[in-house]
């Protein structure tokens, strides 16, 4: 494939085109074969840098800087699209286990960014593969934000002081918070009234993000309006520059390219290149 269809997606996108080792070009929504793509991905740090990416499609004002910048794992995948090695940059060491495979991290141990605690995934609760991924510090500083002066002020900081340093996890159990952190029972139900967790089920907790209901509500119409713009299109295929180029539904809060990124990584859409560039088609059901 020349490199002047490997640009076609990126600069539809109007995105700088970043240089990484070399010459090589990383290119956002890529959309190559899966050989091209993973041989341009197996590389450390491109996980970060496609939350990175997404983080700055994130609509900030929107939500008037309360929310810290949410990036879906789907919308990872659409820029990291083997999604073992997306997960492994995530959430998992990774190791090379032998002098050949994973040759880029020969001779290393990498942290995940999970584990390096730079981080935060959050169940988002409307289906269950969607994950919020927020920068740890950005998490930190929203919540803070969100219970100044609240009666729960004091069991968030404690929160934010204790547990979130020390654990990665996308839920908490009765034992691991009152024995191994200390706190009381009271201190969990103000907790959950913050909206720092939410009930699991009896005794456990998910990790949660203060106000993300609006969130969670705009992202599934956005989802459900650009899903349609692409299903009612002459034979259910567009081009992405076209869709782009279109005037956002009114239901498609969070910006076109946030959510084509979602339907891309999500496998709700095929992404084909043509000559024309990037065509997006709902698959055959």
């Amino acid at each position: 494939m020349s490199r002047k269809r490997h640009r076609l997606v990126p600069e539809t996108f109007g995105l700088k085109r970043r240089r990484e080792l070399g010459d090589v070009e990383a290119d956002p929504l890529r959309c190559e074969s899966v050989h091209v793509a993973v041989t341009r991905c197996l590389r450390p740090g491109s996980a970060r840098e496609a939350v990175a990416e997404i983080v700055r499609l994130f609509p900030r004002v929107l939500f008037e800087d309360a929310l810290p910048p949410i990036a879906l794992r789907s919308q990872v995948y659409s820029l990291v699209p083997d999604r073992t090695v997306a997960d492994r940059q995530l959430v998992r060491s990774v190791r090379a286990t032998n002098g050949k495979a994973l040759s880029c991290f020969v001779g290393t141990s990498e942290k995940a960014l999970q584990e390096q605690g730079e981080i935060r995934i959050v169940q988002l609760g409307f289906d269950l593969d969607a994950q919020g991924i927020m920068f740890t510090e950005d998490y930190r500083t929203r919540v803070l934000k969100a219970c100044d002066g609240r009666p729960y002020a004091a069991a968030v900081q404690k929160f934010l002081a204790s547990v979130l340093p020390a654990c990665g996890d996308l839920s908490f159990q009765q034992d691991q918070m009152t024995q191994t952190f200390g706190f009381r029972d009271p201190e969990i139900t103000q907790l959950v009234k913050a909206g720092v967790l939410t009930v699991r089920d009896a005794g456990s907790w998910w990790l949660a993000v203060p106000g993300a209901g609006r969130f969670i509500k705009y992202f599934v119409k956005g989802r459900r309006a650009v899903l349609s713009m692409v299903r009612k299109a002459k034979y259910r295929e567009l081009l992405l520059s076209e869709l782009l180029g279109r005037r956002a539904p009114a239901s498609v809060q969070l910006g076109l390219a946030y959510h084509v990124h979602d339907l891309i990584g999500a496998q709700l859409v095929d992404c084909v290149s043509t000559t024309s560039g990037t065509l997006l088609r709902l698959p055959e059901t």
